[in-house]
């Protein structure tokens, strides 16, 4: 059962002490944080005209080019917690609109690769290296242990808020 909000704050924790303030603006950072992310996703998506699983299943492919991997559409519908009829549908559109196209898995010959197009890299490059630039440009500016401590923070963030745990 999710806690009470406190009555002299109006969010979940009391206001009392010090640490207590800056923990609570720290956690409301990365809540507008969130949200710009969002935001920005829906922008990206307009712009390529993509929805938001669209998005993340081309990300995936291209993150797994660049690693020297091959996915199968049943990888992507693992990933992308989606049924396999709607990882069809979704690789369907990607090649369709030129982001990705079906191959011969070259370790499986029973097996069908979705790979990105070099169209779907340009185009999500284009969209989005503005973005990445600005965001790159602030963790730069970073110190060696400022992004150690940022890091950790969110690495430990990802895992325990999500009930994961440590992994």
């Amino acid at each position: 059962m999710p806690a009470e909000p406190h009555p002299s704050s109006g969010y979940w924790f009391p206001p009392d002490e010090p640490e207590t303030a800056s923990t609570v603006e720290l956690l409301n950072e990365l809540r507008r944080y969130r949200s710009s992310n969002t935001r920005m996703r829906s922008r990206v998506g307009d712009d390529m005209d993509m929805g938001e699983k669209d998005l993340l299943a081309l990300r995936a492919l291209l993150e797994a080019q660049a690693e020297g991997r091959v996915l199968r559409q049943r990888d992507l519908a693992r990933m992308l917690d989606i049924r396999p009829a709607s990882a069809s549908a979704l690789v369907d559109r990607l090649v369709r609109d030129g982001h990705a196209e079906r191959m011969p898995h070259p370790e499986d010959r029973r097996s069908i690769a979705v790979v990105p197009t070099r169209h779907g890299d340009e185009e999500v490059r284009a969209t989005l290296a503005d973005m990445h630039e600005r965001m790159f440009a602030v963790a730069r500016a970073l110190s060696p242990e400022e992004r150690e401590v940022v890091t950790g923070f969110l690495r430990r963030l990802n895992h325990d808020a999500a009930g994961e745990g440590e992994r």
